[in-house]
């Protein structure tokens, strides 16, 4: 362990003066990965997490704009609404012919999603198959920073009170190895904190892509929520939302950090984070699918009986998890409850992968960076 009044010596330097690059192997142990010297700083992870959130959002748009055209084919009841999603959050959004979201647009029926792609690309110019991808990253972007940020923050505070009043060996958490509940737990925390913020604001911007509106008519669309639901209206989707979400982060962070601990890797290389980012997400995704089947349940009767309804409805009932979960039991079987699991794997696969490997890698760089700028000082 290092201690503050400790001043960083170069390796290489004692052999070869004038070398810069030894500051980094000097740096590259386990010990001073959490030193509060190099350790990066909140503004930087900040910066990390709208990387990989720019990314993401970059690269699951084209999958979500296909499959949107696709369902959106698919439904001819007014007032029907579908989930459109991005690998980041959802979006709940209208399905009559008469929506101006962008991404519903009457075509010629499309057969799948290599028809749809090329037939979208064709006609409409490769340009279309991003639509809706600046209103996406500005609803995102804060959701991810909460999380991401909150995940390394709760992660560090957890690990101290471990290291400090749990562990048989007390002392510092500085280069050992980090148990699984800590994780688990700050996955949960951070989670819980994100889908609590933005909720409110999820509703707002739901109703904003349905149609152009005015800020007037916000104004009007939030007030019309809280006259028929309360202030709590806005938040909303939350029971199912954390039921869905939590476990889901708590799984995939517990499973992220346990597959770098197997392999004894410390500062995960693009390539490293990439693959187990996506087995984690793909193991975390498939447990918690009935979660993500119910939450689109409720989302899309909210959608039809409150947002989209001419009339919104002032009470709307709410059924427990258990009896939701019963009734898609009765009428399809197991099956019903993990319906969508092919589709949702080969988003969150990718997506899981590209934001967490985009995170890591700009940490990496942040942590060496910080390094180099004790080590000038």
């Amino acid at each position: 362990m290092i201690n503050d009044d400790t001043k960083l010596i170069p390796v290489n330097r004692v052999e070869v003066v004038g070398q810069r690059d030894t500051t980094v192997m000097a740096a590259k142990t386990n010990t001073q990965m959490d030193d509060p010297r190099f350790r990066i700083r909140p503004i930087q992870q900040i910066a990390s997490a709208c990387t990989g959130a720019m990314l993401t959002a970059c690269f699951m748009t084209p999958l979500d704009v296909v499959k949107t055209r696709i369902q959106a084919q698919q439904a001819k009841m007014t007032n029907k609404c579908f989930l459109y999603c991005n690998g980041l959050m959802d979006h709940l959004c209208p399905c009559d012919a008469k929506a101006s979201f962008p991404e519903v647009k009457p075509i010629k029926p499309l057969t799948g999603t290599v028809d749809a792609f090329f037939h979208i690309s064709r006609t409409e110019g490769i340009r279309s198959l991003w639509s809706g991808l600046g209103p996406t990253l500005i609803s995102a972007l804060p959701s991810t920073i909460i999380y991401f940020v909150g995940y390394e923050q709760f992660k560090r505070k957890f690990l101290e009170f471990h290291y400090e009043y749990l562990a048989e060996v007390k002392g510092s958490p500085i280069g050992r190895e980090v148990p699984l509940l800590v994780p688990l737990i700050a996955g949960i925390t951070a989670r819980i904190c994100a889908v609590t913020c933005v909720n409110p604001v999820e509703l707002i911007r739901t109703k904003m892509q349905s149609e152009k509106m005015t800020y007037a008519q916000i104004t009007s669309a939030i007030q019309k929520v809280v006259q028929s639901q309360g202030i709590w209206g806005l938040w909303r989707g939350l029971r199912p939302t954390i039921l869905r979400d939590v476990p889901f982060s708590g799984l995939y962070w517990t499973c992220y950090e346990t597959i770098k601990s197997h392999y004894g890797v410390i500062e995960p290389t693009f390539g490293f984070s990439f693959l187990a980012g996506a087995v984690s997400g793909s193991i975390a995704a498939t447990i918690t699918t009935p979660f993500d089947v119910i939450k689109t349940h409720e989302q899309i009767e909210f959608g039809e009986k409150v947002i989209f309804a001419e009339k919104p409805v002032k009470q709307l009932p709410t059924a427990s998890l258990g009896k939701r979960l019963a009734t898609i039991y009765a009428t399809n079987g197991v099956p019903g409850l993990f319906a969508g699991l092919g589709p949702r794997l080969l988003k969150v696969a990718p997506a899981c992968a590209i934001m967490i490997s985009t995170f890591e890698y700009s940490k990496a760089f942040f942590y060496h960076y910080n390094v180099e700028q004790y080590s000038e000082h």
